[in-house]
Order: C-alpha cells, then sequence, then structure tokens
C-alpha cells in the first residue's frame, strides 16, 4: 500500500471510509456480478465465504494490544507484509511485529507481539537479524508509542531498524539508520558476492524530512541533490550489524544527459489512460540475485536493474504501461523469462474492482524478459474476475510464486477481493485456478480490511489479513492442479522466505516431481495417450521397486524419454521429466 498523503491524517483518527461512487471508466471488460465472490456477507469472523480449490486450515485473530475494538479497519493497527524463517511467521504491521509459531498450522501460537509504530512495519529476515521499516512522522528511536509530535525532532525516527533476534522473544535494536524519506519498504539483498555484508534497498515514498532534522536531506524535487528520484543503499556487516549505514542513494532514474527525472513525469500515455504517478520514487524493489537482476515498480515506470555490484545498482531497462496507475511491486517467474508487475491504482484504501471497473485497471500486467538482451516486452494482464462491492478496498497486491515444476503459478492478495490462485505460464493467457474471498468487514460503509499480502512457504499459503489476523491455507486437487504438483511443490523448501528476495526454486529428484510433469502432459496433450500411459505403468513400477531393480528400470526410461523428446509436441516438457527419471536412477 503506498503512502497516501493527503489522507494519513485522517486515516489515523480511525475514522471509517466511506463507500465510494466509481468514476467515469473508459468502456471494456468488467467484473463479473455472478461469480460467487461477488454477492457475500458482511461481517468479521462470520463474513461469508466463497473458496475454490483450496483448503482454509486456520484464521488466528491479531493479537489484543494490536486491535482497536472500536474500529477494527484503525489505520494504526492494520497489519501488513511478512517474511518467513523456520516454523516462525513475522508479521508486520503499523503499530509493529507479530511473530508467530506455525508449527502447528491450525492452531498457530504468538511468540511476541513487539509494539513499535511507525508505519507498514515490513519486515525481512537474515540469521538472527530482523529488519523493519519506519516512514511515518510518529516514528520513534526507541520504538516508543507516544509519537514525536514536533515538526523536527531529535526523537523521530524514519528509516530501517535492524533488531537481533538471537532471543525471538525479545528482540533488541541494534542500528537504527535514518533515511529523508523514510522506508515504506526495503528489499534485503543478500550477495553471492559478498559474504561479509548484506544489503537493503530502501524505498522512501513519504515527503522528504528537513534538513533542520537530518542532515544532507534536501526536500526540493527540482534540486540537484533532492531526496527524491533515487533509493538508499544501506550496507550492514554481519559480524558487527551496528556499524549500518547508507553507502549510496543511486539515481535510478535518471536520463543519459544526468537528469534525475530522467523517467515519466507523470499524467495520461494517451486520452484514454490511466492518470499515472510521477517517477520519483520505487514502492517495491524484487531482487533475483541468481541473476543479477532486480525488478522496480517504480510509481510510473517498471524498471529494470542489474545488481552485480550490489552497492551500486544500475538501470538497465524501464517500461510503462497507460492502463498503470501506481507501478506497485513485481516478481520474476522461476526462470527469469517472465516479470508480473502490479498496479495498485487507488492506494489500496479504495474500491477498485467492482463491476464498473475496467479490467485492465489496477491489476497485473506481464512482461517478457530476453536475458540475452535484457529488453522487456509487454504481454497479458489479469485483474480479480470477480466483481467486488463498494465497500470493499480492493486492487491488486503483494503476492509469490507457487512452486509447481514446469508451471508459473502465483499466489496474490486483492485487499478485500480476497486471494487467487494463477497460471501465468503463458503470459498472453493468464488464468485463475483457485481462490479465497470473505465478504466485506461491514456491509454499510468502507472499513479498511482484507488480505494485504499472501505467500506460498513450505507447503502453505499464508494471508496477512489487515483486520482479521493471520489466514493459513492449503491447496486442493482439481482439474486445474493434480495432487501430484500440490506433492511436488510441497517438496520445494527453504529454511527463510522474504518475498522481495526471490531465489532460484529448485526440487528435489523425487517421483512426485516426475508424476507432476506426466500429469502436465496428460493434461494438455504433450505426448501421445498411449505413451503417456505407458509412462505412468513404468514410474509406478519403478517406484514399488527397489535397490538395482528400481535403477535399471529407470535408467531404461529415462533414455525412452529422451527419445520421446524428439517428437514430442511439449519437448521441453518431456526433457524435464527425462532428467528428473535421470536423476532418481543415479540416487
Amino acid at each position: 500500500m503506498r503512502a497516501l498523503v493527503a489522507l494519513s491524517a485522517l486515516l489515523l483518527t480511525a475514522a471509517p471510509l466511506a463507500a465510494q461512487q466509481a468514476p467515469a471508466q473508459p468502456t471494456g471488460l468488467r467484473a463479473s456480478t455472478t461469480d460467487p465472490r461477488a454477492s457475500l456477507k458482511a461481517g468479521y469472523l462470520d463474513a461469508g465465504v466463497a473458496i475454490r480449490n483450496m483448503e482454509l486450515v486456520s484464521t488466528t485473530p491479531r493479537s489484543a494490544a494490536f486491535t482497536n475494538p472500536a474500529n477494527l479497519g484503525d489505520f494504526g493497527f492494520v497489519n501488513a507484509d511478512l517474511a518467513f524463517q523456520k516454523d516462525y511467521v513475522f508479521q508486520g504491521g503499523y503499530y509493529g511485529v507479530q511473530i508467530w509459531d506455525v508449527a502447528n498450522p491450525k492452531a498457530p501460537t504468538l511468540v511476541t507481539a513487539m509494539a513499535c509504530p511507525g508505519g507498514q512495519g515490513d519486515v525481512s529476515v537474515h540469521g538472527n537479524l530482523m529488519f523493519m521499516s519506519v516512514e511515518e512522522t510518529r516514528g520513534r528511536i526507541d520504538c516508543g508509542t507516544q509519537g514525536a509530535r514536533d515538526s523536527v525532532s531529535a526523537e523521530r525516527f524514519r528509516g530501517v531498524r535492524i533488531f537481533d533476534i538471537s532471543n525471538i522473544t525479545k528482540p533488541v535494536q541494534v542500528a537504527a539508520v535514518q533515511t529523508c524519506r523514510g522506508s515504506h519498504t526495503h528489499t534485503l539483498l543478500v550477495s553471492p558476492r559478498d559474504k561479509q555484508n548484506v544489503y537493503v534497498y530502501v524505498s522512501g515514498t513519504s515527503p522528504s524530512r528537513s534538513p533542520s532534522e537530518l542532515a544532507g536531506c534536501d526536500p526540493r524535487p527540482d534540486a540537484p541533490g533532492s531526496a527524491y528520484f533515487r533509493i538508499d543503499v544501506i550496507k550492514i556487516p554481519l559480524a558487527k550489524p551496528s556499524d549500518a549505514k547508507i553507502v549510496n542513494s543511486p539515481r535510478v532514474f535518471a536520463d543519459a544527459a544526468g537528469n534525475i527525472a530522467g523517467l515519466w513525469k507523470g499524467g495520461k500515455l494517451n486520452a484514454t489512460a490511466q492518470e499515472t504517478a510521477e517517477t520519483d520514487q520505487c514502492h517495491d524493489i524484487t531482487i533475483y540475485a541468481e541473476l543479477d537482476l532486480a525488478a522496480g515498480a517504480c510509481s510510473g515506470n517498471g524498471i529494470l536493474l542489474d545488481i552485480k555490484d550490489p552497492a551500486n545498482p544500475k538501470r538497465i531497462g524501464e517500461v510503462s504501461d497507460p492502463n498503470f496507475a501506481y507501478w506497485h511491486s513485481a516478481t520474476f517467474n522461476n526462470d527469469g523469462s517472465t516479470v508480473l508487475f502490479t498496479d495498485e491504482w487507488g492506494g489500496g484504501v479504495s474500491p477498485r474492482c467492482r463491476a464498473t471497473d475496467n479490467l485492465l485497471w489496477g491489476g497485473n500486467a506481464y512482461y517478457r524478459l530476453d536475458l540475452k538482451t535484457k529488453q522487456l516486452t509487454p504481454a497479458g494482464y489479469f485483474k480479480l474476475p470477480a466483481a467486488q462491492g463498494g465497500q470493499e478496498n480492493c486492487v491488486a497486491h503483494n503476492g509469490s510464486l507457487v512452486p509447481v515444476p514446469g508451471r508459473d503459478l502465483f499466489v496474490q492478495s486483492w485487499y478485500q477481493g480476497g486471494i487467487s490462485v494463477t497460471d501465468f505460464t503463458d503470459p498472453d493467457n493468464v488464468r485463475e485456478i483457485a481462490y479465497f474471498d470473505r465478504g466485506p468487514l461491514n456491509g454499510e460503509r468502507l472499513v479498511l480490511s482484507g488480505q494485504w499480502s499472501t505467500y506460498w512457504y513450505n507447503g502453505r499459503i499464508y494471508g496477512s489479513e489487515i483486520a482479521r489476523g493471520l489466514d493459513i491455507l492449503e491447496l486442493t486437487p482439481s482439474g486445474e492442479l493434480t495432487q501430484n504438483e500440490i506433492d511436488a511443490a510441497k517438496l520445494a523448501r527453504v529454511e527463510t522466505f522474504n518475498p522481495q528476495d526471490q531465489r532460484k526454486v529448485t526440487w528435489p529428484a523425487a517421483f512426485p516431481v516426475a508424476k507432476a510433469y506426466v500429469d502436465q502432459l496428460t493434461r494438455w496433450g504433450g505426448m501421445s495417450a498411449a505413451r503417456l500411459e505407458a509412462v505412468t505403468k513404468q514410474l509406478a513400477e519403478a517406484e514399488a521397486a527397489s535397490g538395482a531393480a528400481r535403477r535399471t528400470q529407470l535408467t531404461t526410461l529415462a533414455k525412452a524419454l529422451e527419445q520421446d523428446a524428439r517428437t514430442a509436441t511439449d519437448a521441453k516438457r518431456v526433457k524435464a521429466l527425462a532428467e528428473v527419471v535421470g536423476k532418481l536412477a543415479a540416487r
């Protein structure tokens, strides 16, 4: 959710948001009013539910200290983004951080509720360190809840906090790096080229503070030293995190002539386009260190960064889109050949999924990425297809890949539009394959709620619900996704997951992975039905065998599949299957 400066004072008073009338829209595609999600009963934990190809495992309400019972949508207590480590879910928010133990997903337990207000409170983790974004002027160096009321205050903190979480029940702040525009979000970069340090890319979206409060801050947008039109790079020595400091503030929007405001100036790209924000900030930056690339969603543009030198990211590409109001977040597919960007039209506090809203506005845009030339080429769009009411803030928001081998699946939050799972393997023809949605928090007026962020982590889907708490879900088998594909996805496990730090997904050589490929070949006719029937039988026989007999059967099958790939209509998938079977034989 981007900072809405003009509304911030109003929102922090905990006043409900009124239902809003749809503005005039150009003619075009519209969301369905007959979808089961379009007419759900309002309520808190008793709201109506529509669910397809998913199962809700549990909903755990916010801790009492992180709730205003008089107004469940109070902006000062909003749940925000998530990070993961081992059995812990770190849930950032406007009031601080809640840490949940989810070893038992049916009954998560609260480990820590650390009050430390100051904005979204986006979190990331690395080893025994936790990083937290702070942007609001009420943020204090000491994490106090009383705020910093003076216009210039030595007590104010806006930037990135660093905590030692060796004792996860009592995080200890070990560093606090001040920035001019605060930290709306941040991206933790663990570079394979630097084992001694980690880096944080800071995206500040608030107005700059005065140089009277923080030396070096220039709040003039048109000044050469302006605090706008840049990101900040913080370097954190792992041996001594307390020495963390800003080491660069690269002008990633500059043009060839050195003009720092070198990208989109704001306005419409054409007569029927969205009113797109000026590119003077990034909202989110997603890194893919194994590709030495980062994708930035930067208000008026999507950008591509070279991050070989982690302290000196360089812009190597940019795109614009007439359907985007505010470039919000980015995700690579696993092989890096597609980049998904989201548009947060309305800032996350407005109803933008109504039947009257354009289906090309406030959704996802997909771009093919040529990894040799680093060129981005536009492909398709996707927006939540189910109409939501005027009482439901709804627009595209945060999500992650679902690691099914052979497919590009994405689980995503839509605020009060709920959760969707889409297949963007073909980025020109994106399809929804699963969803979960509740009715509005309030049936008479818009009260802020819904899924802020939704991510896959080690076999389950976790949703940070703004007002209702923490949701945990699982995918269920269907014609769109088989049990073998779900089982294969569950084999892709990690110890730590920070959603803006994307890592290449790998799968072990295992029978569910091989059977997932067979299911896909069957679904899309990648080989003849007779040949697939034979392959399925051979795999089952090999799985039932052991020792030398299994190795012999798998080796024979792998060689045969390599031959099949020469004539199969889906040669790429058959080759992937042959590779897995070959690795199984070699175990």
